[in-house]
């Protein structure tokens, strides 16, 4: 076996899964969809609530310093990803291609704004999140797995909404500042919404790591 602790072998899967959400949401992020009707938002924010319960769950898990180390990569690989889209941005397509020049840049030239708004936004709304995550379970003695994980939300992810939304749609001018405030304040409402909902999966993603790691200690 490649692995020789279960623990690694989660912590593997966990990173997996996070470092690929966080880049796909950043890659699709330049297209804007309606929800219920009522505000726009970039088609990405469905992916962080994966994002919410890996962060959860890896704080969990494997501490600060699993958080803020995955955190550290992550932004990494976000910036290597932001490096080859301007390498392929810059490179003329031939006449034949496919996809030409212009639509490549419609799609990929707004993902690099979103890029760099999110490396930022990522990287601030990771480290207050885990602040948050450990103050909570400090003073609960470990309890209320549902209050550490929503409350590190509900103020992490008020920093990333409104900093990466500022970054991706303002700066370059798609949104005036009053559509800005509007659609965000909207998308942060919705990822609180979502964390409340995600709690039960929350619970059953500690229960299922927590029965496979058991049986590492049992060898």
């Amino acid at each position: 076996m490649y692995f020789k602790k279960r623990k690694d072998l989660v912590f593997i899967i966990l990173a997996g899964f996070f470092v690929t959400n966080a880049i796909v949401a950043e890659l699709i992020g330049g297209k804007l969809v309606q929800f219920f009707g009522l505000f726009t938002q970039s088609i990405g924010i469905i992916l962080w609530p994966v994002i919410f319960i890996l962060t959860d769950l890896i704080n969990e898990y494997y501490g600060k310093d699993g958080v803020r180390k995955l955190t550290y990569i992550t932004v990494g690989l976000i910036t290597y990803t932001f490096i080859l889209l301007t390498v392929a941005l810059n490179i003329p397509a031939v006449g034949f291609s496919p996809v030409n020049d212009a639509v490549f840049k419609a799609v990929f030239g707004q993902s690099q704004w979103i890029i760099v708004g999110s490396i930022t936004a990522f990287l601030l709304s990771q480290l207050v999140d885990v602040y948050v995550f450990w103050m909570f379970k400090n003073r609960t003695g470990g309890k209320m797995i549902w209050l550490r994980a929503t409350g590190s939300t509900v103020v992490s992810q008020l920093v990333d909404t409104f900093v990466v939304q500022y970054v991706a749609f303002v700066l370059p001018g798609k949104w005036a500042f009053d559509e800005f405030i509007t659609n965000a304040s909207w998308g942060y409402a919705f990822k609180l919404l979502v964390a409340v909902c995600l709690i039960p999966l929350i619970y059953l993603g500690h229960y299922v790591i927590g029965k496979f790691l058991k049986k590492d200690i049992q060898v």
